[in-house]
């Protein structure tokens, strides 16, 4: 089975370079089909992954809540460590992880990331000690750093990069789903009392944990690795795919220019663009970890206790996915990523300056709406702005894994800003922080976005004064013919 498929990607390979031998007639036809295949066999698996991804890591604040760090004899001190000692291994295996993805198999790879983590995460319900915790949170880090970088990057493989937003922001918004979730099943799962005396807050790790185990295993039946691999494809829709992904610049024209080399990774971190939305990706993730680790705590000294705090720490994330996919379809349509990036900042910032100012535990409460909606639903346009704006193969997994060691390094700081430096329930210093935060996202998320429109205007004089074929080869996103996405 798996040689003929080999045979048959090879032979479809041949043809894919043209684009124009299809007709008007047969590209409406397959636009209409070949998306909407990949949107059921392929985005509903990388959408559960990362919500599995995120529940299993930010679930333990909802732990917290009911009970484990008075079970555990943690201090807020210890916690903050154990938040941190999550990051270390997650940053550490992301760049490694996205060089590796194209060669190991996403089809092997990520299912097998997914099932060891499931693994690690049911073990949080069964530890007795501190140390134990520490322990299970160092390899949980370990096993779900390369998913997320690794799952942008696998749907750049199948997604022309103006399909891509809304793919991204749809499995990225199962982040959001999944603090609605969590804080729901959170409330259900607390009262459950096994005949062994095992607390609520356990079994909410072993149960969302054992569910995470299940599904990784049932996925390496269903990813294909990329489009000329996958089973569901007929011949004519997978040249199509590999044709409209080349002419669109997601795919180099060559297997030799998607090749591994140090000189794309040298090329990227050369990148202006990626440099200059590097600290917006730092500054998001501050904000984005600290909400959801501490949301239901932050919620919980708004004057909800118990079951009610887990219920009312939900509403926010429910009201952010919504947003998100409303936002990303826009997104899309118009190729708008920097001034949506934008408008979430600035909602970040009116959300964070609300908490600060006021000291009415509804309008606080209300802020919540805008800083979860402002973090979670700018992550999809500053992740696939970086990964649109990225090519040859390479230099998009370099860049896409700088995106996230930022992105993840601001959650280093998020698990100190509101642990010990800045006490509840006010928050002072996250509060300011984040304030400064989200000017500084707004300043040069405009910056980025004027830098790229003044190299597309240089880009397009270059075209008046040449071809294609007069540019030197391995040009990338560097290519007079690569036009930056606004």
């Amino acid at each position: 089975m798996e040689e003929s498929m080999h045979g048959s990607s090879l032979d479809t390979m041949k043809d894919v370079d043209h684009f124009e031998e299809f007709s008007d007639a047969e590209k409406a036809l397959l636009e209409g089909t070949v998306w909407r295949k990949l949107d059921r066999w392929v985005l509903p698996v990388c959408t559960i992954f990362y919500l599995l991804s995120f529940l299993d890591r930010s679930n333990i604040a909802n732990a917290r809540v009911a009970g484990m760090q008075t079970s555990l004899k943690m201090t807020n001190y210890q916690y903050s460590i154990a938040l941190t000692l999550t990051y270390v291994p997650y940053i550490a295996a992301e760049f490694p992880s996205n060089l590796l993805l194209k060669y190991v198999g996403p089809r092997w790879m990520l299912p097998t990331m997914v099932t060891t983590w499931g693994l690690v995460a049911t073990m949080q319900g069964v530890v007795k000690t501190y140390s134990g915790l520490l322990a299970c949170r160092f390899f949980l880090g370990l096993m779900e750093g390369g998913l997320f970088p690794g799952l942008v990057l696998y749907m750049s493989f199948f997604y022309p990069r103006e399909r891509l937003q809304i793919r991204v922001a749809t499995f990225f918004a199962s982040a959001s789903l999944s603090g609605a979730f969590s804080g729901l099943l959170a409330a259900g799962i607390m009262n459950i009392k096994a005949s062994s005396g095992r607390p609520g807050w356990a079994w909410i790790f072993i149960i969302e944990g054992m569910f995470t185990f299940l599904f990784g295993l049932t996925a390496f039946l269903v990813l294909p690795n990329s489009p000329a691999h996958a089973r569901f494809f007929s011949t004519k829709e997978r040249r199509y795919v590999m044709a409209k992904l080349k002419a669109d610049g997601a795919v180099a024209g060559d297997d030799k220019s998607d090749g591994f080399s140090w000189i794309e990774v040298i090329r990227c971190c050369q990148s202006v663009h990626v440099w200059l939305l590097a600290p917006v990706l730092f500054f998001l993730g501050t904000t984005l970890y600290g909400l959801a680790y501490f949301e239901p705590t932050i919620v919980a000294g708004l004057g909800y206790t118990g079951n009610k705090a887990q219920l009312m720490s939900a509403p926010p994330y429910a009201f952010a996915f919504v947003v998100s996919m409303i936002t990303a379809v826009i997104s899309d349509r118009y190729k708008c990523r920097g001034f949506m990036l934008i408008f979430f900042s600035v909602c970040n910032l009116v959300g964070f300056i609300m908490f600060y100012a006021s000291k009415s535990n509804h309008v606080r409460y209300g802020s919540l709406f805008l800083t979860i909606s402002g973090s979670y639903c700018g992550a999809p346009p500053v992740i696939t702005w970086v990964a649109n704006n990225s090519a040859p193969h390479v230099r998009r997994a370099t860049s896409v894994a700088i995106a996230f060691i930022m992105t993840n390094s601001g959650g280093i700081l998020a698990t100190w800003l509101l642990g010990s430096l800045s006490p509840a329930p006010n928050y002072t210093k996250a509060t300011i922080t984040f304030i400064i935060m989200s000017v500084g996202m707004v300043v040069l998320s405009t910056v980025t976005l004027a830098y790229l429109w003044h190299q597309n205007r240089l880009k397009t004089q270059r075209r008046q004064l040449g071809t294609p074929d007069g540019e030197p080869i391995g040009l990338g996103d560097k290519s007079a013919w690569f036009i930056y996405n606004l």
